[in-house]
């Protein structure tokens, strides 16, 4: 083998090396799943998950048991598919709740576990549900208040003070 022919094997060799880093590198920071998804599957319907994407995380007591698989529709409510680990066992009574970290952080997929002794089956259906509060409503209500209640507590104590001069 003369020097030149050497030479070019040997860049071949690095470069197939680095493709497959490269490639390595791309399937495990785009999360994806080349060889089959493992764990199990769950469903859950909530009246909104605003905010939540494919693959994010659903926790336990802030532990990481899975991820948002697929979000869909299902009768006028958002179906999520849940894929948990298989070491995860949820009691029928879980509670699911789409939650954010801080004001405008991440959305998550909280699990509040139940105390039932019935398990929820793979590919079975969490019955409870917490959808995450409308953030703009939630400031709207704060900033321009509850008027109605307001002067009704305003009107009451005013009467109650006429009447009490009065008498």
């Amino acid at each position: 083998m003369n020097n030149h022919t050497r030479t070019d094997v040997i860049v071949g060799v690095f470069v197939l090396a680095g493709l497959v880093c490269l490639g390595y590198l791309a399937i495990r920071l785009g999360k994806l799943e080349i060889f089959g998804s493992q764990g199990y599957v769950l469903y859950a319907d909530f009246v909104s998950v605003a905010g939540l994407k494919l693959g994010d995380p659903v926790e336990i007591a802030g532990v990481r048991v899975g991820k948002v698989e697929a979000i869909g529709l299902a009768d006028d409510r958002a179906r999520l598919t849940l894929r948990l680990s298989d070491d995860v066992k949820l009691q029928d009574d879980v509670i699911a709740s789409v939650r954010a970290r801080g004001l405008i952080g991440d959305k998550f997929v909280l699990v509040t576990p139940g105390a039932s002794d019935k398990i929820i089956p793979p590919r079975g259906k969490i019955r409870e549900t917490d959808s995450p509060p409308d953030i703009p409503d939630l400031i709207g209500k704060f900033v321009g208040g509850d008027l109605t209640s307001k002067g009704d507590k305003k009107g009451d104590d005013k009467g109650d003070k006429k009447d009490d001069t009065t008498k």
